[in-house]
């Protein structure tokens, strides 16, 4: 038992924390004359090595789930949710949203090839809802800095707020508030063509690129905001207004993540400088889940597909979920860190 628990700590400090490129980035910047001590020297310190960690994770995960997702392209995808029905099909949707190494703005075109093939509303909106927030990428990630007890009852909360939410749209009938192009939109037979392992590889590896491309500059954004919190910010001023202090910080957090755009990739960083000031994990963990599912700019999108009643509701939902499981969190915090 011993061996094994020495293993997992050297798993996840070594491999996930990558603990070895925190000493390297020091000592570099130490040999340039930094002081890690003072402010700057700490935020550039926080800021190189998040950025070549989280990069390095970023590349690997997308290229290897990416494989992954190869197996299931949308027209396989759809045939594979259309043999199940009910509670069952939204849990299915749930999980494999988990393999789609998408942000919300990507997740949006699936859906609405998922809607206009025919499956239920419920089942598309359960698939949208995970696909953002809950990845194998940002299990490993948060992994990384949360360790792997956190990261697990996130991703099962996630899971439980697609089913839940996608079953809740379904029983109130929102169908009918699909835009009927929609619905009506022809949907492309892909075939039962297999791709050879060396056509996966080249498509895993322009997924990595594309991804990397359009992520990295939140990735950078992301880390800058960590690194500011972390190192300029009192901690005076999170705790009062993020801390146990504060009964609303939960609230607060959702409503200030909504507007903002990113991924999973790019709030981690925040996240993690925010707890090393003493927010509540469930606090952060709504902001987290607010940014990578509710952004402006899917909701904009999202519009186009569905009108507006479908989309209030979805939004509602969402944010009523989150907000239940940011206090959920901080009530059992003590439990789990």
């Amino acid at each position: 038992m011993d061996v094994l628990s020495a293993v997992w700590q050297f798993f996840q400090e070594q491999v996930l924390g990558m603990s070895w490129l925190n000493q390297l980035v020091g000592q570099g910047l130490q040999a340039l004359g930094l002081d890690l001590a003072s402010r700057w020297g700490g935020s550039l310190h926080f800021f190189l090595y998040d950025v070549i960690k989280i990069t390095i994770l970023l590349c690997t995960l997308i290229f290897l789930i990416s494989y992954v997702q190869s197996y299931f392209p949308p027209e396989r995808s759809r045939r594979i949710l259309g043999r199940f029905h009910g509670i069952w099909a939204n849990m299915l949707s749930a999980l494999l949203g988990t393999v789609t190494p998408f942000c919300s703005c990507s997740s949006i075109p699936l859906f609405m090839g998922f809607t206009s093939a025919g499956l239920p509303i419920g089942v598309t909106f359960s698939f949208l809802i995970s696909s953002p927030m809950v990845d194998l990428g940002s299990l490993v990630l948060l992994m990384s800095v949360f360790g792997a007890k956190v990261a697990a009852i996130y991703v099962v909360v996630g899971l439980v707020i697609a089913v839940v939410g996608g079953t809740l749209l379904e029983k109130l009938g929102m169908e009918r508030y699909v835009e009927d192009f929609v619905r009506h939109a022809a949907v492309l037979d892909t075939g039962d063509h297999a791709p050879t392992c060396r056509e996966r590889l080249g498509y895993a590896k322009g997924q990595m690129v594309a991804t990397f491309r359009k992520v990295f500059p939140y990735v950078l954004i992301g880390v800058g905001i960590g690194a500011l919190i972390h190192n300029w910010l009192p901690e005076s001023w999170i705790e009062g207004i993020l801390g146990d202090g504060n009964p609303l910080g939960v609230v607060l957090a959702t409503l200030v993540g909504v507007p903002m755009y990113a991924d999973i990739f790019g709030t981690i960083p925040i996240a993690e400088a925010l707890l090393s000031k003493g927010a509540q994990l469930g606090t952060i963990l709504s902001f987290m889940m607010a940014v990578t599912t509710l952004s402006l700019p899917s909701l904009i999108m999202l519009r186009k597909a569905v009108k507006p009643k479908l989309l209030a509701a979805f939004i509602a939902v969402c944010t009523v979920g989150i907000i239940m499981v940011g206090y959920l969190f901080n009530a059992i915090a003590f439990m789990i860190l």
